[in-house]
């Protein structure tokens, strides 16, 4: 599409606009009532009317920010006045690195699309295929999906994009993290040029800047949080402590403090397997959610999240970033993110809304510097505080080895994309 820059933008928020402002039909102004949303967020006020227009948009914006529906409600406002999909013909697509992203964004879309006569759907991978076939072949208006099971659809002729009107990168950086970066560039080839794109990420970090260079056209750039800020509304704290002592500790902090919703971070799946097993047996209902969890597992694990029955979630990184509760009142990091920003990422879920959430850090010695490159990200020191009983007895330690020997690839073979903002190793074991 040539070269194209990305040009600054800078929006004053009005918090007395209503949707009805934004230039939203009465089809989705109802969803929205039915839903009980009167105000847009900060990102919807103004990506909302600059998708409707037609302008491509790039945004910085973290779950909890109402990213969602500031590109899902446009999408179906330009879609229902357009004609309806063709056999096989995919008029809007939205692409996600995770199932269950994909499927947070298509519940979206069903709410916010109630009252319209489109046809959306949702496709990705560790379920059967054949099923996503049948339901396709008629084609459909908006599509969310993950960049592989879409490629093997289309490998099969059972979607197209020749008549594609809009793309969404949703979560780019971690598509890019996740390596789909060849995956991406492959769909974008069969696309029309002439077509809307909207890009939405955690950062403006430099490889997507890269990424958005020559793939948008003039695009409105909005940033909502200053990039690597964390929310003033979270409250953070760092009990440190010893490592073999972290699973002890966090029974301990969710007893005495009656949490009945936390989201527990693990660097590994099995970590995450053997700290749900400890908390399950010993009477606190906890679950793990991660990459080598079932589809109907982690669906299960998050429905029993949202809704009461599991009191303890306990995922990996890549795992929650589908997760989108609303008011999650405590997220505990029982490892220490390796990459910097994912710790804004992870603390960004609590604090919503208006309330005060609670972000809890369980640091070891060999955890130091991570905390800071934490630190030094953010641009802030985290009070540190001692938990009588679980005061640390190993004050100094090697650091973690995050290297993990050979760099795995992702199944396509595709070497992960590495981002050089903080020293500390990109290797991520999901």
């Amino acid at each position: 599409m040539g070269s194209n820059t990305i040009g600054e933008t800078s929006v004053t928020v009005n918090s007395q606009v209503g949707f009805e402002d934004l230039g939203l039909g009465e089809p989705l102004l109802k969803a929205l009532r039915d839903k009980g949303y009167i105000h847009p967020s900060p990102i919807q006020e103004q990506a909302i009317p600059a998708v409707i227009s037609g302008r491509d948009v790039m945004a910085a914006a973290q779950t909890g920010t109402g990213k969602t529906g500031g590109f899902t409600l446009p999408m179906l406002e330009r879609l229902r006045h357009g004609r309806r999909s063709g056999r096989g013909q995919v008029r809007s697509l939205v692409l996600t690195p995770t199932r269950e992203l994909a499927a947070q964004v298509h519940e979206n879309v069903r709410a916010y699309g109630h009252h319209l006569p489109l046809r959306s759907d949702v496709v990705f991978g560790g379920v059967k295929i054949n099923p996503q076939i049948d339901r396709l072949q008629g084609g459909v208006d908006l599509l969310v999906a993950t960049p592989g099971r879409l490629i093997d659809l289309h490998q099969q002729g059972v979607v197209h994009f020749d008549h594609l009107e809009c793309l969404v990168l949703d979560e780019a950086d971690r598509m890019l993290d996740m390596g789909f970066i060849h995956d991406i560039r492959r769909l974008i080839r069969l696309m029309p040029e002439h077509r809307q794109t909207l890009l939405f990420s955690a950062t403006f970090s430099p490889p997507i800047r890269k990424l958005a260079t020559g793939l948008l056209h003039h695009p409105l750039q909005i940033q909502v949080t200053p990039e690597n800020q964390t929310a003033r509304s979270v409250e953070q704290v760092v009990h440190p402590c010893d490592m073999k002592r972290k699973p002890e500790l966090l029974s301990h902090l969710i007893r005495s403090g009656n949490w009945r919703q936390v989201l527990v971070f693990s660097r590994t799946k099995h970590g995450a397997n053997r700290v749900a097993e400890k908390l399950s047996n010993e009477g606190l209902e906890a679950a793990a959610i991660h990459g080598n969890k079932s589809q109907g597992a982690r669906t299960r694990a998050l429905q029993g999240f949202k809704q009461g029955s599991v009191r303890v979630l306990v995922a990996t990184d890549i795992a929650a970033r589908g997760i989108d509760i609303q008011q999650l009142p405590h997220v505990v990091n029982l490892d220490l993110p390796n990459v910097a920003e994912d710790y804004v990422h992870r603390i960004g879920r609590t604090g919503r809304a208006g309330e005060t959430g609670h972000a809890i850090s369980l640091v070891a010695a060999e955890e130091s510097l991570l905390l800071k490159a934490i630190e030094r990200l953010t641009g802030e020191a985290l009070r540190k505080e001692q938990v009588k009983g679980f005061e640390p007895t190993i004050l100094t330690a090697p650091p973690l080895d995050l290297g993990g020997g050979k760099r795995r690839s992702n199944q396509r073979g595709n070497q992960r994309t590495r981002r050089s903002a903080t020293p500390v190793s990109r290797q991520r074991r999901r």
